[in-house]
């Protein structure tokens, strides 16, 4: 395909309807495989075991099943399968945390790492990572609104929830872990795409004050919007994938405990890219012809330009 005449805003319906059958897509998710809030978010206890050889499931399970404790299927790590992790619904006391070391040190000769969190901590940690997720926002529309205009800052909030929300319906469709490193990668996503949108809403500007006359129809907004996107597309994609190859990397040889944070910035650096190009600037020239539209019935002079 070549983005020199590809004309964004034109078929701009197509990259809306897949945006919201995706988003509707993710909402069946939800609400059949709900999210696997990790104790970070739900209570419970964690158990990781950290041995020196390769550690059996049946193992494990065995040990648990002797302390009469209730448990989730417990997963390995390691290249050689030495690291075990298992999630149990209960907040174990401090009594039963140290029956828990002492069983796991003599079937595995290692005392075992054992966290808990209690149902309020868990409450407070998804209320505060909430709040975090929509005062940075906030934060964007404001900045946007200051620095370009009210109606680019929407567009850009409406893309930026867009990325997250797809971020979500991945992890609830293959049923992954969600936990506080989620939150940390959502919010780096949030950074990526509204940097992508920014630019592209600046070459806009940047046209906008080189164009000698003022806009009249959708049309020639149309062509305005395609020609910003066109000469930032390729500085895009180009970033998104310098980052997507390291993500990649990480992904493959980095540890367990980041997988979490790695698959969630893959997703999210495709989303974001596309929806800063396909869905950000093209739902920005329809929100401001119909407020072009909208003043001039008004018998008001537009603002039609961005300076």
């Amino acid at each position: 395909m070549s983005f020199k005449s590809f004309d964004f805003v034109k078929h701009r319906n197509i990259f809306f309807g897949l945006s919201i059958t995706l988003t509707i897509l993710g909402i069946i998710s939800l609400i059949f495989f709900r999210l696997n809030l990790g104790i970070d978010f739900a209570s419970g206890t964690r158990v990781d075991i950290m041995a020196k050889h390769a550690i059996s499931i049946d193992k494990v399970t065995a040990t648990l099943d002797q302390l009469g404790l209730k448990y989730e299927r417990p997963t390995l790590s390691g290249n050689k399968h030495n690291i075990a992790s298992v999630r149990l619904p209960k907040v174990l006391d401090h009594q039963e945390v140290a029956q828990v070391k002492t069983a796991f040190k003599k079937a595995f000769g290692v005392d075992p790492s054992v966290s808990t969190v209690s149902p309020q901590i868990g409450r407070d940690l998804a209320k505060n990572a909430f709040w975090a997720v929509i005062i940075s926002s906030l934060f964007i529309i404001v900045y946007v609104w200051i620095r370009f205009e009210f109606l680019q800052g929407l567009a850009a909030i409406i893309a930026l929830l867009h990325d997250a929300f797809i971020i979500i319906s991945v992890f609830s469709l293959l049923h992954i872990e969600v936990n506080i490193i989620f939150i940390a990668a959502v919010l780096t996503i949030i950074g990526y795409s509204i940097n992508d949108t920014i630019v592209t809403f600046d070459r806009i500007r940047e046209n906008m004050r080189l164009r000698k006359k003022k806009i009249k129809t959708f049309d020639e907004l149309a062509e305005l919007v395609n020609l910003s996107i066109r000469q930032t597309i390729v500085r895009s994609i180009n970033t998104v994938m310098t980052v997507l190859l390291t993500v990649v990397a990480l992904m493959i040889f980095g540890s367990t405990e980041i997988r979490t944070f790695t698959i969630a910035l893959f997703v999210g650096l495709i989303c974001g890219c596309y929806s800063s190009i396909f869905i950000a600037s093209p739902l920005w020239a329809v929100l401001k012809f119909k407020y072009i539209t909208r003043e001039r019935k008004k018998g008001k002079k537009p603002a039609e330009s961005l300076t």
